[in-house]
C-alpha cells in the first residue's frame, strides 16, 4: 500500500503542478509545452529524479489520450464546417503529409549522412501535425479566423494520422526485413487505413448516436457512454486494420451533430477529459525523455525543425491546396500552424518498441523537433494571424447552453445571452423577445446579482439573460442580442461602414463608385460576382478588391452570400469612410 500511495501522490502532484503552471500560458507559451517541460523537470535528469523508461506503458497512455482528444475534437466540429473544409483538409492529410515526409526525409538523409530509409522514417515521424496541439492553440490563441482556415487546420490535424502511421510502420517493416516494396502494396495499405477508418467511423458513429438518443440515463453518464463507445470504436477499427484515430474523430463528429443527449453538460465533461488526457500524455512523454541526450542533438534537431517550418511544410501546403484556390495569406498561415506535438513523439516510440538500431537517436531528434515547433510556431500563432490580416471580428453567441431531460416535437434549450451595447434590447422591457414564440426569460444576472424579471423590468447593457427557447431560435436570438454591430471599431475596420445585399446588382455598384468591371460581369449580382472572383466556396470574411473598393462577405445563408461589407481603401488618415463616400449608396 505504501508504494501505491507514493505513486498516486506523485501522479496527483505532477498533474497539480501542471495545472498551476498552465497559468503561465497567458504570457505566450503553449499549454502543451508547459506540460512537457513539467514532465521533463520531474524526470530522471530533472528535479524530480523519477526514473521512468516504460515505453509500452507510455505508448498505451499516449494512444488512449489521443483517442479521447480526437473524440472531443470531433464532437465540437460542426457539420457545416466539415463540409466547407473537407476536401482541402483531406488533401493536406494525404498529399501534404507525403510531400512533407519526402522532403524532410531527403534533407535528413543528406544532413545526417544516414541511409535514405532511416531519413524517410524520421521524416515520416515528424511530418504530421498534431490534433492536441492544433485544437489547443486555435481555441486558446485569442484570435478568430475565418471558417475555411480554422476548419481546414482542425480537420487536417484530425485526419492526417493514418498516412503518417502507415508510412512509419511500412518503413519500419522495410528496414527490419530489408525487403523492397511496390506501388500497388503502398496504395493497398493506404486505402485500407482510410477506407476502414472512414466506414467504421461513420457506421459506429451513427450506431452510438442512436444509442445515446434512446437511452435514459443520469445526465453525468452520457459523457461516459460517449467516451467508452468512442474508445470501443477506436479499438475495433484498429483491430480491423483501419485508422482508429480517423474513425474515432468521425464518431465524435456524427454524435456531436445529431439530435441526442450530447448537451452542453456532455461537452463540459468531455472538455475536462480532453484536458486530463493532454496533461497526462505530455507529462508521461516528458518523463520518458533524457534532457542531457536531447541537448547533444539540439543542433541537428533545430535545423530539421527549421527546414520543416520554412521549406517542407510551406511547399506541401502549396501543392496540396493548389486545386482549391486558397489565397496566399491563408496558405501562409496554414503552413505556419503545422504544429508538431504528441503524435510525432508517439510515432517515434514505434522504433523503440521494435528495438530498431538507432531508435533512441530517432526519439531524441523527434522530441527536440517538437519542442522547437511548439516554441517557434506555438507562441506566435496569434501574432502571425494578425500579421497576415486573417483575424475576423468575433460574433458573440450564447455564453452557455443547457439541454433538458425528456423529448418533445420542438426541442427546447436553456441559453444564456449577454446584451451587447448595439442591441435593441438595451433600455427596453424586452418587447423584441415577444416576436419569438415559445421564448421565456427566467432570470437575469446584473453586476453579480441574480434578478428575476417581472412586468416592466428594464434590461440594460451587459445583462446576462437566461432564456428557455425552442432551439430553432438560437441564431435569430444571437442577432438580436448582438444588435447592429457595424459601428463597432473592429467590425468597421474589417467590413467597412456600409452593408450591401448579396442579391444587389453589380451594375449599380460599378456606376456609383466608377469601378472598372467587364461589361458581362455587371449583369451579375454582388454575391455571384464575388463567388466567381473567389473561385471557391465563400465563407464569412472572404475579401474581393475592385479598384479602390474592398468587398468582404458578412453573412452567408444556406451557402449563399447574403450580405457584403464595403470599405473604401484610399481614405486619407483620419478621414471617415462615410465622409469619403458618395451620397448615393447601392441597395
Amino acid at each position: 500500500m505504501s508504494d501505491i500511495n507514493i505513486i498516486l501522490f506523485f501522479t496527483g502532484l505532477l498533474l497539480f503542478l501542471s495545472v498551476l503552471a498552465s497559468s503561465l500560458a497567458r504570457f505566450g507559451p503553449p499549454l502543451l509545452l508547459i506540460f512537457l517541460l513539467v514532465g521533463m523537470l520531474a524526470g530522471q535528469d530533472g528535479l524530480g529524479r523519477i526514473d521512468f523508461d516504460n515505453v509500452p506503458l507510455a505508448f498505451f497512455i499516449a494512444n488512449l489520450a489521443l483517442a479521447v482528444i480526437l473524440l472531443d475534437g470531433g464532437l465540437r466540429t460542426h457539420i457545416q464546417t466539415f463540409r466547407v473544409a473537407l476536401s482541402p483538409a483531406l488533401s493536406l492529410a494525404t498529399v501534404g503529409v507525403l510531400v512533407s515526409a519526402s522532403l524532410a526525409g531527403a534533407f535528413i538523409a543528406v544532413w545526417l549522412n544516414v541511409d535514405w530509409r532511416y531519413g524517410l522514417l524520421l521524416g515520416s515521424i515528424v511530418a504530421s501535425t498534431d490534433a492536441a496541439a492544433v485544437f489547443s492553440q486555435l481555441r486558446n490563441s485569442g484570435v478568430t479566423l475565418n471558417q475555411r482556415v480554422s476548419a481546414t487546420l482542425e480537420i487536417e490535424s484530425g485526419t492526417n494520422d493514418p498516412m503518417a502511421i502507415f508510412l512509419v510502420t511500412f518503413l519500419l517493416t522495410t528496414i527490419s526485413s530489408d525487403a523492397g516494396f511496390t506501388a500497388s502494396v503502398v496504395a493497398e495499405q493506404i486505402l485500407r487505413q482510410f477506407g476502414i477508418g472512414i466506414v467504421g467511423g461513420v457506421v459506429l458513429g451513427y450506431g452510438l448516436s442512436f444509442l445515446v438518443s434512446r437511452m435514459q440515463l443520469v445526465e453525468g453518464l452520457y459523457a461516459l457512454l460517449i467516451a467508452s463507445g468512442g474508445l470501443m470504436a477506436f479499438t475495433a477499427i484498429n483491430q480491423l486494420g483501419g485508422s482508429g484515430f480517423l474513425g474515432i474523430y468521425l464518431v465524435g463528429l456524427i454524435v456531436g451533430n445529431r439530435r441526442n443527449h450530447a448537451s452542453e453538460h456532455v461537452f463540459r465533461v468531455m472538455d475536462g477529459l480532453a484536458w486530463l488526457a493532454q496533461a497526462g500524455m505530455f507529462l508521461v512523454l516528458g518523463l520518458l525523455v533524457n534532457p542531457i541526450q536531447l541537448w547533444a542533438h539540439a543542433g541537428s534537431a533545430a535545423l530539421i525543425a527549421l527546414f520543416l517550418i520554412f521549406i517542407a511544410r510551406p511547399l506541401a501546403v502549396w501543392l496540396s491546396l493548389l486545386p482549391f484556390h486558397f489565397p496566399s495569406r491563408e496558405q501562409g498561415f496554414i503552413a505556419w500552424v503545422g504544429l508538431r506535438g504528441a503524435v510525432p513523439i508517439v510515432l517515434s516510440l514505434f522504433p523503440l518498441m521494435a528495438e530498431l538500431e538507432g531508435a533512441q537517436f530517432l526519439f531524441d531528434i523527434t522530441f527536440a523537433v517538437v519542442l522547437v515547433s511548439l516554441i517557434i510556431q506555438g507562441t506566435s500563432l496569434g501574432w502571425m494571424a494578425r500579421r497576415l490580416k486573417l483575424q475576423v471580428p468575433r460574433e458573440p453567441g450564447p455564453e452557455a447552453t443547457f439541454g433538458f431531460d425528456g423529448t418533445r416535437p420542438d426541442t427546447h434549450v436553456l441559453l444564456a445571452f449577454r446584451i451587447q451595447r448595439s442591441s435593441s434590447l438595451a433600455t427596453t422591457q424586452g418587447e423584441a423577445l415577444f416576436r419569438f414564440p415559445g421564448v421565456r426569460c427566467i432570470a437575469v444576472t446584473r453586476n453579480n446579482r441574480l434578478l428575476f424579471p417581472r412586468p416592466r423590468f428594464v434590461f440594460a447593457v451587459d445583462d446576462l439573460l437566461y432564456l428557455i427557447t425552442p432551439d430553432r431560435h438560437r441564431e435569430e436570438l444571437g442577432v438580436l442580442f448582438r444588435g447592429d454591430s457595424k459601428n463597432a471599431p473592429e467590425v468597421r475596420t474589417f467590413f467597412g461602414s456600409f452593408t450591401l445585399h448579396g442579391d444587389a446588382g453589380m451594375d449599380g455598384l460599378a456606376a456609383v463608385y466608377g469601378l472598372d468591371i467587364k461589361p458581362e460581369l455587371t449583369e451579375l449580382s454582388i454575391a455571384d460576382y464575388m463567388r466567381r472572383r473567389l473561385r471557391r466556396r465563400p465563407v464569412e470574411g472572404d475579401i474581393v478588391d475592385i479598384d479602390r473598393v474592398r468587398l468582404a462577405v458578412r453573412t452567408i445563408e444556406s451557402g449563399v452570400i447574403a450580405s457584403v461589407g464595403l470599405r473604401l481603401m484610399d481614405i486619407e488618415p483620419g478621414e471617415d469612410a462615410e465622409d469619403a463616400a458618395p451620397t448615393r449608396r447601392p441597395a
